[in-house]
């Protein structure tokens, strides 16, 4: 059972026949638990022809109303103001996710320690995310989180300079995970790379206002790193080092 402000949002932009149809759509996704047309159309209890089921499903996805915008950001938004208070700190994290050929990037807000997508984004390629369509896939969301405070969350994939300053110009929190080939200026013009830091099991430090990159002129940010100590004998296979603009390490 949907819970009742989604309810109430599908009905106000769905017919009531649209309405009943998506319901009978999400039961089956949650049935055969994969996506995939020719898998529902075979699977919806309607006593019609096979391709006249497939050609249903595809004209009810082609609908108008049925966008990421008019249809899940109002019920994003419901749901940040049951959960959240104004002002608040919401984690939210931005990947890129491979289906097959089918390539895309994510953002999901932390909660409850699950990751509960908002938005996703189609990209027109293989391989990894350029700065732009970062920027244009977090300028789709930023609206919902105007009321609330952000710290944004990516891998080594999405930590550049450039995003860092984009962040940084909107007033958002950010801890991106830098590689470990990275380098940073310990003093003037002298830089040490991050993997001969000295960060082993159980340890972690936190550094203030350096440069990152041999490139001149970029503004200065933190970095934090940690590797988690042994457990049973056990430690992860390498630590993590952290851009923030976050001002400790227990922030």
């Amino acid at each position: 059972m949907l819970p009742v402000f989604y309810q109430n949002h599908l009905k106000s932009q769905l017919s009531k026949s649209e309405y009943l149809f998506i319901l009978i759509l999400l039961s089956l996704l949650q049935t055969i638990k994969e996506v995939n047309l020719e898998k529902l159309a075979n699977a919806l209890s309607i006593p019609i022809k096979f391709e006249s089921r497939r050609k249903r499903i595809q004209r009810f996805l082609s609908l108008p109303n049925l966008t990421i915008e008019k249809i899940w950001f109002p019920i994003v938004k419901t749901w940040l103001s049951t959960y959240f208070t104004n002002e608040q700190l919401i984690y939210v994290a931005i990947d890129r996710t491979n289906w097959s050929r089918i390539n895309f990037l994510m953002i999901s807000i932390v909660w409850d320690k699950r990751a509960f997508p908002i938005y996703f984004e189609l990209l027109p390629k293989l391989g990894s995310s350029n700065i732009h369509e970062q920027k244009t896939a977090l300028s789709s969301v930023m609206p919902l989180l105007k009321n609330y405070k952000v710290c944004l969350l990516g891998d080594r994939e999405f930590c550049s300079i450039k995003l860092a300053q984009h962040l940084q110009s909107l007033g958002v929190y950010f801890c991106l995970r830098l590689k470990k080939n990275e380098f940073i200026e310990v003093k003037k013009d002298l830089f040490i790379q991050l993997n001969n830091l000295g960060l082993t099991p159980g340890l972690s430090f936190f550094i203030q206002g350096v440069k990152v990159t041999k490139t001149r002129g970029f503004t200065s940010f933190n970095v934090a790193g940690k590797w988690q100590r042994k457990v049973k004998g056990v430690a992860p296979k390498e630590g993590w080092f952290i851009l923030t603009n976050l001002e400790s390490l227990e922030s």
